[in-house]
């Protein structure tokens, strides 16, 4: 074209976790029976929506009102709720007016991300959620400013180096918090969200904290939310019903602004991305009159909890088969439900291989791990799907210098669920052993 039409930001978004389902969709066609283990959508994997939750939509959708536009920043009703939950938990208190719902977090995400000034940059989680990650990377055009998860402390927040990037960046603005997380399955204490929302009030920055998973913890952990250790410093935190009730297909996620009207500045910042929404009108209407009257119903905390014991019992079986494998470091995952493995330094080579029986999976696969630009993890994934059908996600997707591999925990079948992680386990022995 007789200009560029790129934006400066494109080469940044990236989302590995769909990406592989290209190469999995693929090997399928030649033979491959694939295990979906890349991707968190509990409905996909066989989670059963049970019918009083059911009955509470089909209900709405005989009122004509769930079919309308509702207000920009979301049904009020369902912002009262929300504000009243909050404000229960002490801390910032917020009213309806703090809320604004999105067509889901991804959206929410990017237009945190997209509104922000270019030169203004957050300092997000390394290994860190895709969509986040891209999104920040995107807006500025570069690559993302990360802070290290640290795996040989149970993937928590490497408070001295988010401290060191805020003070040799005077470009960073905010920083992001992923809790509980993903993709590590890490669940933070208070006093390391105490030390960051410090450095925050120090520097004058503010916080972004996606809290999707808050209420899906376990192994006698338990996430403290943002709004009650953030103190009287501005942050946005960002919540759904996607994974939680979980809806992923219903696109509904919002943000709650804590201190929203302390810095003129700040303030202005929450104003664009408002007005950003007005242009869409509002976000899809149904999901939001119907957040109410599901988490009010009495089977809800009876159903929610029984999720969670199995992803607490599940996330022990994965730990204890992965635990002792030779050059491979995994942590135990209190919440949300992934897995993180991670390769030991210089364990991964582009010699290693896994076998695989059919030739023309072979040579497709062979094909693929030969561009130049494969990282040794994503090399080491594309032979475990070829070789035996379990589709991972290369930890490498994930903002990230380390090798390794995302797994969900979402598989139903206890019996089935082992067996794909003993399928991983004599893998990786294998591939370690095979150059």
């Amino acid at each position: 074209m007789r200009t560029d039409i790129v934006h400066i930001g494109a080469g940044e978004l990236t989302y590995e976790i769909r990406n592989i389902v290209i190469v999995g969709e693929k090997l399928q066609k030649l033979g491959v029976s694939v295990n979906w283990e890349n991707i968190g959508d509990p409905v996909a994997k066989g989670e059963k929506i049970p019918s009083w939750m059911k009955e509470i939509v089909i209900e709405a959708v005989r009122d004509d009102s769930t079919f309308a536009y509702c207000p920009t920043k979301g049904v009020l009703s369902t912002r009262e709720f929300i504000a009243k939950q909050t404000n229960s938990l002490g801390g910032a208190q917020i009213d309806p007016e703090d809320i604004i719902f999105f067509n889901g977090l991804g959206d929410a995400i990017s237009k945190v991300f997209g509104f922000l000034k270019r030169t203004a940059r957050v300092v997000v989680p390394t290994p860190s959620y895709t969509t986040h990650s891209s999104a920040e990377a995107a807006h500025a055009g570069d690559r993302p400013v990360t802070y290290i998860l640290d795996p040989n402390h149970l993937w928590y927040p490497d408070i001295e180096d988010i401290e060191n990037h805020v003070k040799y960046n005077p470009a960073v603005a905010g920083i992001l918090i992923i809790n509980p997380d993903n993709p590590t399955g890490a669940v933070y204490p208070e006093e390391v969200l105490r030390a960051i929302v410090e450095i925050a009030d120090k520097n004058d920055l503010f916080i972004i904290c996606d809290e999707v998973y808050q209420n899906m913890t376990y192994n006698g952990t338990e996430s403290v939310p943002l709004c009650t250790v953030i103190g009287d410093v501005p942050a946005i935190c960002m919540r759904g019903i996607s994974k939680e009730m979980p809806w992923p297909g219903s696109r509904c996620g919002w943000i709650e602004v804590y201190n929203g009207h302390r810095d003129p500045m700040f303030e202005r910042y929450i104003n664009s991305i408002l007005n950003a929404k007005m242009v869409e009108v509002c976000s899809t209407s149904l999901p939001q009159y119907v957040l109410p009257r599901i988490l009010n119903h009495p089977e809800y905390p009876v159903y929610l909890e029984k999720r969670i014991r199995r992803y607490e019992r599940f996330s022990n079986i994965a730990y204890d088969i992965l635990k002792d494998i030779k050059g491979v470091l995994v942590n135990r995952t209190n919440g949300a439900f992934y897995m993180s493995a991670v390769f030991l330094d210089g364990l991964l080579n582009h010699k290693q291989t896994l076998p695989i029986e059919n030739n023309e999976v072979r040579s497709s696969v062979e094909e693929l791990v030969n561009g130049p630009d494969i990282s040794p993890d994503k090399r080491f994934v594309y032979y475990l799907l070829a070789s035996t059908g379990v589709c991972v996600v290369p930890l490498s997707s994930f903002a990230t210098e380390l090798q390794g591999f995302r797994v969900t925990l979402l598989e139903r079948d206890e019996e089935e669920f082992t067996k794909i992680f003993q399928t991983i386990a004599s893998s990786i022995k294998q591939y370690l052993a095979s150059a």
